[in-house]
């Protein structure tokens, strides 16, 4: 049975905020999660931070006849929206009867359905400001990091400061491709023979949007959360 270094997400935050309070420059740090899974992973990096928690909003978008192999995604942060693309597997289009066209409507859906997302999260809430500060971006994973490469381009017109990406676990050819994205990509565990990301935990059960909203209530305004 292969080794899981993490219990569950909780714990797997625990883990990156004693890498991140490593670094020197995080006083003023803004903790970005990616939604869903990514999200209770940032929690628990933002309280042991000290630093506010906010998301970037992400959507894969998955092939068709096969939607768990990503021909890229798109994020939005503050109402930029960035739209990233797997070239590798947007190769294989042609193969598909009318996959052009099913790639626009698989585009124009996940952008709806995007907006969607983040008006639900954010429950009217502002965007943080990016500008000019140290954002850690997280999640509780990466597989191909095209979610994650996605949430990079939608941060960059924003103006921060420096950009780390955070993650428990994680393939190395993604963390490769991120490193000349970002400041630094901090990961404790890039198993050769990464398989999936879930492999990294005793308990991966699928984060809830409730879940999303408690976290963010909570750290925008415990005592409202607490009621």
């Amino acid at each position: 049975m292969r080794y899981a270094p993490y219990e569950d997400r909780t714990d797997a935050g625990r883990a990156l905020a004693a890498e991140l309070k490593q670094e020197s420059n995080i006083a003023d740090a803004l903790v970005l999660g990616l939604p869903r899974g990514g999200v209770p992973v940032a929690a628990e990096v933002a309280q042991v931070l000290d630093a506010p928690l906010d998301i970037v909003v992400v959507r894969k978008l998955g092939f068709p006849g096969h939607p768990e192999t990503a021909m890229g995604a798109i994020a939005s942060v503050g109402g930029t929206m960035e739209l990233v693309q797997n070239m590798d597997v947007m190769a294989h289009l042609d193969r598909v009867e009318d996959g052009q066209t099913r790639y626009k409507e698989t585009l124009a859906r996940e952008k709806d359905e995007l907006r969607r997302r983040d008006r639900e999260y954010r429950a009217g809430r502002t965007p943080s400001e990016v500008r000019n500060r140290h954002v850690i971006v997280i999640d509780d994973g990466l597989a191909t990091g095209a979610s994650m490469r996605a949430a990079v381009a939608a941060l960059s017109p924003l103006g921060p400061r420096r950009v780390t990406v955070a993650v428990p676990i994680a393939s190395p050819r993604a963390v490769s491709q991120l490193l000349s994205l970002v400041d630094d990509v901090v990961c404790p565990w890039q198993p050769e023979d990464f398989r999936a990301v879930g492999e990294g935990y005793v308990s991966f059960d699928q984060t809830q949007d409730d879940e999303v909203r408690a976290h963010l209530t909570w750290a925008n305004d415990p005592d409202a959360a607490g009621d």
